[in-house]
C-alpha cells in the first residue's frame, strides 16, 4: 500500500533533521530570537531582567560563600527561566484561541503561580544565605 501526501505522517518540524554543529549554531540564534522577543513583548520578563542585572552583581559583593553566591545567582536565573516558560505557555494558548476558556485560564494561572514560587525562592534563598 502506498501513501499519498494526504496520508503520510506529518513531520514534526522541518528543523528536526539538523544535527551536529549546524543544529547548535541554529539553536544559538533561535535562543537569541527568543530572548529578544521576550524582552520586547513581555513586561514581566523585562522587569525581571533588570532585577537580575541588579541582584546578580550584588551577590558578588555581599558576604557569602562560593556556594552561597551560586545559590543566590541560580535563584535569580531560575526566575528568568520560569518566566520564559510561562511566556511561551501564554503565547501558545493565545495562538490556539483568544476566547476565554477555563482550561486556558488554568494554564496561564499555573504558569503565573510557577513564576511567583520562583520569586519567593529568590527571597528565601537570599535570606538564608545572608542571615541563615
Amino acid at each position: 500500500m502506498t501513501h499519498t501526501s494526504s496520508q503520510s505522517p506529518q513531520q514534526e518540524s522541518p528543523f528536526k533533521g539538523k544535527t551536529g554543529l549546524r543544529r547548535l549554531w541554529n539553536a544559538f540564534f533561535y535562543t537569541l530570537d527568543g530572548l529578544r522577543a521576550a524582552y520586547r513583548h513581555e513586561d514581566a520578563f523585562r522587569q525581571e531582567v533588570w532585577l537580575a542585572g541588579l541582584l546578580i552583581p550584588l551577590a558578588f559583593f555581599l558576604p557569602a560563600s562560593g556556594i552561597g553566591r551560586a545559590l543566590m545567582v541560580g535563584s535569580v536565573l531560575l526566575v528568568l527561566i520560569v518566566e520564559l516558560v510561562n511566556s511561551a505557555i501564554e503565547a501558545a494558548i493565545d495562538r490556539i484561541s483568544l476566547e476565554n476558556h477555563k482550561l486556558s485560564k488554568r494554564a496561564k494561572d499555573i504558569g503565573s503561580a510557577a513564576v511567583m514560587i520562583a520569586l519567593v525562592n529568590v527571597v528565601a534563598t537570599w535570606l538564608l544565605v545572608l542571615f541563615g
